[in-house]
């Protein structure tokens, strides 16, 4: 396709989408969740159809040579294809943001006020390889009334196809209004210009995916957007921290599951209790097959590689951690702000004062005392499901629920009152 065929055709999903999204304001919470189980339904009576297209993209893969992890990331099965189903139905069971009053006052001149939770309207989801994310990301946006553009990678593009058409199907017999979910049917690079472009219809973008996916909608996108960069995570031990809780954080943080953007990256270590707690947290990390890269004080108590300048600001998503001995609180504060990427961080300490020093001083999206950076998560937070971690500061800010979804309006009510 040329480029202006590409904008014309992505311009057209983006009209249909706005209309479809004064249909779906309109719906109330039963009807959306009985939509939702119905999508459940269809998308589990689609399974052998949702893995043959998967089989395609496999195939597709290895003959491209894709590596195992991303290879893993695009494989379905029987099982994963029921949990999505599965997810589905949980969104269906969480509270419906939509209609939600936030806030009521009455005036003196007697009128009356509300400040009420509303669906955005249109949302463009620009994600990669993972075809989960073509359920999760489609239902969650309508669940808060959203119509939704779909832009997946082209790694899975057969297993996209798939899923989202088996969505629309058994939505629409259930009552789902036309172009509610859209999927861009073709994997030219230029659909991603092309949605970023579609401001008079679309409200908002939220890019799901590498640095460099990220960056580049964020050049080009004339609309609002939602974006998570690194997860360039911080643990600190303060000087009142516990030795065996100082292990257990710091080993579950990095190495629960080291390919995620909650894992810790970075681990701070104040110099009061560096040689007393170091060698026994190196030995927890060491056993899970951890590489250590350190600053020459770290590098005086433990076996590690030297670390460089690029390894504070490096997001390793991999069983490799950065360690550093800093001299206070204070310092710990500084080196995450200078050195984060405003995701999660968090501090080992009996000290309650210290606590709410870093929970106050630190610029990140979630601040943790005594837990794991790895409950950074919308599911972990009680909100059931997320569509991502936003590392932003306006609208939305670290896991993104039902709610993030949400923008609100002024509902005004009165008896006549005129402007004098």
């Amino acid at each position: 396709m040329t480029e202006a065929e590409v904008f014309t055709a992505v311009e057209e999903l983006a009209r249909n989408a706005r209309a479809a999204s004064y249909q779906l304001a309109q719906l109330s919470t039963d009807t959306k969740n009985a939509i939702l189980r119905s999508m459940a339904a269809g998308l589990r009576a689609a399974t052998p159809e949702i893995l043959a297209a998967n089989a395609l993209d496999i195939e597709a893969g290895e003959a491209k040579g894709l590596s195992k992890p991303m290879l893993d990331r695009l494989r379905l099965d029987e099982k994963k294809v029921d949990a999505i189903a599965g997810g589905i139905e949980q969104v269906a069971a969480l509270p419906d943001p939509v209609g939600q009053v936030m806030e009521k006052w009455t005036r003196p001149n007697g009128i009356h006020l509300e400040q009420v939770r509303v669906p955005i309207g249109t949302i463009g989801i620009i994600f990669e390889s993972r075809p989960n994310v073509t359920s999760d990301a489609a239902v969650l946006c309508f669940k808060t009334g959203n119509a939704t553009i779909l832009r997946g990678g082209s790694e899975a593009i057969h297993s996209n196809r798939a899923i989202a058409a088996a969505l629309q199907a058994a939505g629409e017999a259930a009552g789902l209004p036309a172009n509610a979910i859209q999927l861009v049917p073709f994997t030219d690079r230029s659909s991603v210009t092309a949605l970023c472009q579609m401001d008079k219809w679309l409200d908002l973008i939220i890019p799901r995916g590498g640095k460099g996916l990220i960056e580049t909608v964020v050049s080009q996108a004339r609309m609002p957007v939602i974006k998570h960069y690194d997860g360039i995570c911080h643990l600190f031990v303060d000087a009142a921290a516990d030795p065996d809780m100082a292990v257990k954080l710091t080993v579950n943080s990095k190495t629960q599951k080291p390919g995620v953007c909650n894992a810790l990256e970075t681990l701070l270590v104040h110099a009061s209790v560096a040689e007393s707690h170091l060698p026994a947290i190196a030995a927890g990390l060491r056993e899970k097959g951890v590489e250590l890269r350190g600053c020459e004080r770290t590098r005086a108590i433990i076996d590690a590689v030297p670390a460089t300048e690029e390894d504070w600001e490096t997001e390793y998503l991999d069983l490799i951690l950065s360690v550093k001995v800093v001299d206070s609180l204070e310092d710990a504060i500084g080196h995450i702000n200078t050195h984060g990427s405003h995701h999660t961080e968090c501090i080992v300490t009996a000290d309650d004062a210290a606590a709410n020093a870093f929970l106050a001083g630190c610029d990140s999206a979630c601040v943790f005392h005594n837990v794991s950076t790895r409950f950074a998560d919308g599911e972990e937070f009680g909100f059931g499901a997320e569509i991502g971690i936003s590392t932003d500061k306006l609208h939305a800010r670290g896991p993104m629920g039902l709610r993030e979804l949400t923008s609100y309006k002024y509902q005004v009510r009165g008896d006549g009152q005129v402007k004098r």
